[in-house]
């Protein structure tokens, strides 16, 4: 494939639609007001925890969907089993359903802030986690795309995923204990 073909076009659009979501999202955080709660469910402490521990079940779903993409695209040794494809895509799904809930706890009761800098990188790091996210969902609906564009893009997403986690839940945990 040349370089500058319909693909390429394609691929370059999702990145910079991808870039004005994480842009936006950023925004949003900093001018909107913090509320200080969004959500909360039964059986939890607080807000935060409640947003911890769905952060962690993204991040072990996102464990699963690394070892899934590893397996599918042959990384691993011995043979992919026919059911990894399907739940790769599941794993993946859910994983964003959890951390939805976590966004918006983030962008509407804390907002985007800078009180100091894992609080910062925090929230440049949420940001940068849902451009990708938006980024790579449409690539998934692109032909032709170069081999290395999805891996890359799906290894950016969990990059940011791990980055958001170890600087909110494992903070959270280290600081209050594993309690709900």
């Amino acid at each position: 494939m040349r370089a500058g073909t319909a693909a390429d076009t394609a691929a370059l659009s999702a990145v910079a639609i991808g870039a004005l979501v994480a842009v936006a999202l950023g925004v949003f955080g900093k001018v909107h007001e913090p509320q200080f709660f969004s959500i909360n469910l039964a059986g939890f402490s607080s807000g935060t925890a409640v947003k911890s521990w769905l952060a962690t079940l993204a991040m072990t779903l996102a464990l699963f969907q690394m070892t899934s993409a590893f397996m599918m695209y042959r990384l691993t040794p011995g043979r992919v089993p026919g059911w990894i494809g399907v739940a790769h895509v599941w794993s993946g799904r859910l994983a964003v359903l959890a951390s939805v809930p976590v966004a918006v706890h983030c962008l509407y009761a804390l907002g985007f802030a800078d009180t100091d800098n894992r609080v910062l990188f925090h929230s440049l790091f949420g940001c940068f986690f849902y451009g990708v996210f938006v980024t790579k969902m449409i690539l998934l609906t692109r032909r032709g795309l170069r081999a290395w564009v999805m891996p890359i893009a799906g290894g950016l997403l969990f990059f940011g995923l791990v980055y958001v986690w170890l600087t909110s839940a494992l903070w959270f945990f280290q600081t209050s204990g594993i309690t709900l």
